[in-house]
């Protein structure tokens, strides 16, 4: 299962069956994230089945798998960071 955020903020979860060198991809059992209808930038936890969809490459903007992520902290942000050198 991979994850995948398009350019406008949509996010889909679904199996790679395949893809391309332009980064078009095919995903299989698609499900969509809704969005909170109070906030439309808040993605939530509910889901819309889509099945078989073609993803243009021109649209997506990461592609990331579902199972074994973490959040790290960002290594660039230093924590004594006060502007002086």
């Amino acid at each position: 299962m991979v994850r995948v955020k398009c350019l406008g903020g949509r996010e889909l979860r679904g199996v790679l069956r395949g893809y391309d060198d332009l980064v078009n991809v095919v995903l299989e059992d698609c499900d969509e994230f809704l969005r909170d209808p109070m906030d439309m930038q808040i993605v939530t936890d509910e889901t819309r089945k889509l099945g078989k969809v073609v993803i243009r490459g021109t649209q997506v903007s990461l592609i990331s798998p579902e199972d074994g992520t973490e959040e790290i902290a960002n290594p660039f942000l230093g924590a004594d960071d006060d502007g002086e050198d």
